[in-house]
Formats: C-alpha cells, structure tokens, sequence
C-alpha cells in the first residue's frame, strides 16, 4: 500500500468514526430542531476535521486537497447534507479565499480560530434581487477614512445565523460592473450587522440559512481581503474548489441512497418475490451504478487537475452540472424503489431526496453551468457564477 493511500484510509477511517459518535447520534434532533448547535464546530475542531488540508502553521492537518474532499463526500454519503453543505462553506470555501488571498495578519488571526471550530466561517455572494449574476448585486463598500462603509442585504446564506465570520461581496466601483466587486472580511459582532430569522427550506433543515443585513457598517482597511475592485476575479479563481465540494457531496449522497435502497430492495417482498428480482429494480439499480462510476472517474479527474493547477472554470461547470443532476436523479429513482415507504420520514431515503434539490441550484444553477459551458464553446465572457 502506498503512503497516499494510507494517509486516505487513516483519514477516512478518523472521519467515520467522528461521525458515527459525534454526529449520527444526534443528526435527527438537529433536523427537527432546523439548526446544528454552535458546539458541533469545536467538536470538530478537536477532532481534525476543519481544515484537513490547511497548513500545520495555523494548525490544519496539511493533509491532501483529495482527503479534504473525501470528508466532504463522506458527510453527504451518511445522510447528512445540512452539514456537508455547511462544511464545505467553511472548511473548504471561506478558509481557501483567506488562506489564498489574505495577508499574513489575516491568516494569523482567522485560520486558527476557523481549524479549531471557535470562528465559523460564511460567504455572502447572493442577493435578494441578484442570485448568480453577481454584476448585478447592490451592496456596496465605500471607503471612509475609517476603512469601509457597508450597506446592503444578503440571502440565502450558509451558516448565516451562527457564523462570526463572513466574506461580503460588495461594490466598491459601482459603475465600473463585475469589475468594481471587492471581498471583505466581516466580523458580526461589528455595530450595523444584522441577521434576519433562518429561512425555512424543503430540505437540508440542519443547515442554517439566513439573510443578512448591512447598515452603515464600517470595517477597518484591513478588512479588504485581497485588492480593491479585484473581487469578481478572485470568486473565478475559487470557483472551481467550491464546485469541486458539491461535486463530493453530490457522489456521496449517491452513493449513500444506493446503499440504502439496495438493503431495501433485497429484504421488501412484492408479489411474492423480492423487490430486487424484478427487472426494473436491477436495471434502475444498474443505470446508477454506471452513472456513479462515470461521475466519479471524472471528479478524480477534476481534482486531478486542480492539484496541477490546471481546472478550469469549464471544467468546474461541467463537474457541477452533471454530478448534480445525477444526484437529483439518483435520489429520486431510488425513493420510487421504496414505494410509500419513500415518501415517510421515518425512512431515510426520504431526507437524501429532498436534501439533493438545492445541489442543482446554489453555488451556480444547472442554467447558469449550461450557460458557462456554452460561452466557452462559442465565445463571449459570462459575468456569472
């Protein structure tokens, strides 16, 4: 065995464990409840699960970009897609951005707190009346002699009530289109920040979602995370990892309904034999296989290229919209195996449908990946996500 291959199993089999003892046990109280308590974050923390691939300076395990993703993946897989995506915005989106982007002081004050689960972290990009063309969001930042002003709302965003930390997209250069957005780093405790109540969803109940409000809030200079007006660049330059984190979540979820449905299918009896004996089962069954093997060669290959620093925004719309889609599509064959059974919540599968549906529709909408794909064959720039 490689040493790459025991470091994967090594990780693989720590993440379990943590999720077999620290979350399962729980996971449908949180649902109900449609919220994580704060204190799962440390419990992570202390385990090493936050910031698996960030450097040990800041006390990350500095462990593979491949192994951040399997945590990612291996969350979704036990039915657990509240957190993965709250994960993957914290772990393996905000943490990126200041790692890449910061300053040394950035990096100093906020990854450790963000690796150890005491600062959560979130990333406010969608508005109201702007969801993926982001040219067209209204917050804006201006500068003050104290730093930024900030005003403006935000929606629809992961870990929105909890976080003590978000990157907020705003316009610097209001005339000046994608190219006036800067990043800054926000602490909510600042006077101005504001959350609305979470917003209620068919799916993912655990993960909090929440708009925020920003009024007259001002941040230091310091705050600014990268350049000015440099903001619509540096969300590109991200992109790909963000996507490649739905892409895991979408392969795990998969293949954690599969698992559940082939269990299924070979105890239920219909007509006095199995449901697994008949053929339509073993040919949906098959069809998922096939398409789960598909999907994950060409996220292998993905994450492949982001290693060599060569994916492209493409390459990350092409992942997103395929992965996701066939999740959606997966979850839903699967629950029809169930029959009724599919549609109670006391039967899993139940969850891994409704919580697949928003997959095709944050970090960028199958349309938007479509319309991303379309202008790389055909030319033009797309000013969206």
């Amino acid at each position: 065995m490689s040493a790459k291959q025991e470091d994967i199993e090594l990780f693989h089999s720590m993440i379990s464990r943590v999720l077999d003892q620290e979350i399962a046990p729980y996971y449908d109280q949180w649902e109900d409840a449609a919220g994580i308590p704060r204190s799962v974050w440390h419990t992570l923390g202390r385990a090493g699960m936050l910031g698996i691939d960030m450097p040990e300076a800041y006390g990350g395990a500095a462990a593979s970009f491949e192994i951040s993703q399997l945590a990612i993946e291996e969350i979704a897989r036990m039915g657990f897609g509240g957190l993965a995506s709250g994960y993957n915005i914290h772990a393996n989106i905000v943490m990126p951005y200041i790692l890449h982007l910061g300053s040394d002081e950035q990096k100093q004050r906020y990854l450790p707190a963000m690796i150890s689960g005491e600062v959560l972290g979130a990333i406010a990009m969608t508005e109201p009346g702007a969801g993926s063309d982001l040219a067209a969001m209204r917050t804006t930042a201006e500068r003050i002699p104290e730093g930024w002003r900030i005003n403006g709302a935000k929606v629809f965003i992961t870990n929105g009530l909890q976080a003590e930390l978000v990157i907020v997209c705003a316009k610097t250069d209001p005339a000046a289109g994608a190219r006036g957005v800067s990043l800054f780093l926000v602490d909510t405790a600042l006077p101005g920040f504001s959350r609305g109540k979470g917003i209620r969803k068919i799916g993912q109940h655990a993960s909090d979602t929440a708009e925020l409000f920003f009024s007259d809030l001002v941040v230091p200079e310091e705050a600014l995370l990268g350049e000015a007006g440099k903001g619509f660049a540096y969300l590109m330059q991200e992109l790909p990892r963000e996507r490649l984190g739905v892409g895991a979540q979408a392969i795990g979820a998969s293949e954690g309904a599969l698992a559940l449905t082939l269990d299924y299918v070979q105890q239920r009896q219909a007509f006095g034999q199995r449901i697994a004996d008949f053929q339509n089962t073993r040919f949906k069954l098959a069809e998922a296989r096939a398409r789960l093997e598909m999907a994950r060669a060409y996220l292998d290959q993905c994450i492949a290229r982001y290693h060599q620093g060569n994916m492209t925004p493409t390459d990350a719309a092409i992942l997103k919209l395929m992965l996701t889609e066939m999740q959606c599509d997966i979850a839903n064959e699967c629950l029809q195996l169930f029959g009724g059974y599919g549609y109670t919540v006391e039967y899993p599968i139940s969850r891994f449908f409704v919580d697949a549906r928003v997959q095709t529709i944050y970090a960028g909408t199958s349309e938007i990946m479509k319309e991303v794909i379309a202008r790389s064959m055909l030319g033009k720039e797309a000013p969206h996500r």
